[in-house]
This record gives structure tokens, sequence and C-alpha cells, in this order.
């Protein structure tokens, strides 16, 4: 049992909410960072003989190709600025031209040193969300970027 102050911080979770998000050695603030998976097709294979016994095919499951990762990245707008980063990132895309960039979310512990990192390789924009409007809300605006990439990668700091 946890006794001591760096036995409790080396045996407890790290809160979700001390993050870091770098787009090109930039560090951008997010109020939400989600599909950050990895995951493999499935392929089927069928056996056409008896197996042990047992009539009919046998049906095994193999993982093939890794999936490609959607990232959905969310942050409040601040300033004209801060829009522009993202629509000018999406505007710039022509039919099979777009520029691609890697992007790290890193967990970090109460002193602000990443512990994990996950790197979104090859991501490009695919969706751009303005903030849902209300009248009778006072919540931040919230616009919601989404990025496909080839996958993510998993690194200690």
């Amino acid at each position: 049992m946890a006794v001591t102050k760096d036995q409790i911080r080396e045996s407890y979770p790290l809160p979700v909410y001390n993050y870091r998000v770098e787009i090109n050695d930039a560090t951008i603030g997010f109020s939400q960072v989600s599909g950050l998976s990895i995951g493999y097709e499935t392929q089927t294979y069928k056996e056409s003989q008896v197996a042990e016994g047992i009539a009919g095919p046998r049906v095994m499951y193999m993982p093939a190709q890794i999936k490609s990762a959607t990232v959905t990245l969310k942050k409040g707008i601040v300033g004209v600025n801060n829009v522009a980063i993202f629509f000018d990132w999406i505007n710039s895309i022509q039919t099979n031209q777009v520029e691609k960039k890697d992007i790290y979310v890193r967990l970090c512990n109460e002193a602000g040193e990443a512990i994990i990192s996950w790197q979104v390789v090859n991501a490009f924009p695919t969706k751009l969300d303005a903030p849902s409007f209300d009248a009778n809300s006072n919540e931040a605006a919230i616009e919601t970027l989404e990025l496909m990439a080839d996958r993510v990668l998993i690194s200690a700091g």
C-alpha cells in the first residue's frame, strides 16, 4: 500500500487533463483529443476439410493490415489567427495533394514532464466543424478538427 507521496505518485494513474498537443513543433491547446486508437483489420480463413471429427469448415481469424486512425481534436476559438491555422490547412487540400503532419499528444505528470506520447503519423484534415451556435447558451465556442492518419505510435516520454 502506498503511504509516501512518491509511492502514491508512482502507483496512481495520471489524470487525463494534463496533456499537450504538438503540431510542427508548436504546442496548441485543445480541450479534447479522441481517437488515439491502434487496431488491425482481420482476415477470415476457412478450411474445407473435416477437422477433428467436426463436420464443416474450420474458421480461423488472423490479423491483417493495420487500420488507419481517425483522430478528433476540439479546441476553443480564441481569435482569428487561432482559427486560420486549421482553416488554411484544410483549405489547401486538392485532389491527391495534401500536407501531412505528424502530431504528438503527450500525457504529462504534475511537473509538466511528458510521461507517455502518442504520435499520430502522416495526419491530414478531413473535416473542420464550426461551433454550434445557441443564443440561450454561454458555453465556449469549440471547433472540431477531424484527421485521418496512417497510424498511431506510443512511446515513453
